[in-house]
């Protein structure tokens, strides 16, 4: 799942629910900072009731993927978004068309949200404008033992950029996904990937009962 995918069953709790994107705002900071379950859960024993609402979202994170990933709609569908990509890239036989389809299905399940009620980008942008980027890595720094003074400004520009909104568009969100290609070493997307994007769509908008479900 993708950040909004993950914080929309939490929205009425603003800092869980913006807390659900913790592991993917660390793989932007540092790859080499985990929020893992077993931290996230000994965490829930605090006595400082920030530390433990963090730890929450980073476990509905954890088993919210945990779930998803193991479906038979995402395996399936990321087999059949792979190969199509592979056709598509000639030569092109290794990890990046599996990469790419991972990531591509759970961005199109943002932008269907996004696209049926725009109030629940609006509602989750607001909680995120909300809720103190301090206080999050002071949180985070405790529950992983592995202290980063990055976090927060990583956050703020998240806030800023409000790139979720980048998703509804094809060809910005292709400039989106060759920003991650660049951010794990991979070579980025050509514009002969467009068509491939839309036939993604139409294939993740077909399945999206079963996704959700």
């Amino acid at each position: 799942m993708n950040f909004l995918s993950h914080a929309i069953p939490y929205l009425n709790d603003p800092l869980v629910a913006v807390c659900t994107g913790v592991p993917d705002f660390l793989s932007v900071v540092d790859r080499k900072i985990r929020a893992r379950e077993r931290m996230a859960t000994a965490a829930l024993e605090s006595d400082d009731e920030a530390v433990c609402q963090v730890a929450t979202g980073i476990i509905h994170h954890i088993r919210d993927d945990r779930w998803f990933h193991s479906t038979a709609a995402f395996v399936e569908s990321n087999l059949q978004l792979a190969v199509g990509l592979r056709e598509r890239l000639p030569g092109d036989r290794g990890f990046r068309p599996m990469f790419v389809g991972h990531i591509v299905i759970e961005i199109l399940l943002d932008s269907f949200w996004i696209r049926d009620d725009p109030e629940i980008a609006k509602t989750y942008y607001a909680l995120v404008d909300d809720v103190s980027p301090d206080l999050i890595e002071r949180c985070v720094n405790h529950i992983t033992g592995k202290p980063t003074d990055q976090l927060a400004g990583a956050i703020r520009r998240y806030a800023e950029a409000r790139f979720l909104y980048d998703y509804l568009d094809h060809t910005q969100l292709l400039m989106r996904l060759n920003q991650v290609m660049a951010r794990v070493g991979l070579a980025e997307l050509p514009e002969s990937v467009l068509p491939w994007l839309q036939e993604a769509s139409e294939l993740v908008e077909f399945r999206r009962a079963r996704f959700l479900t």
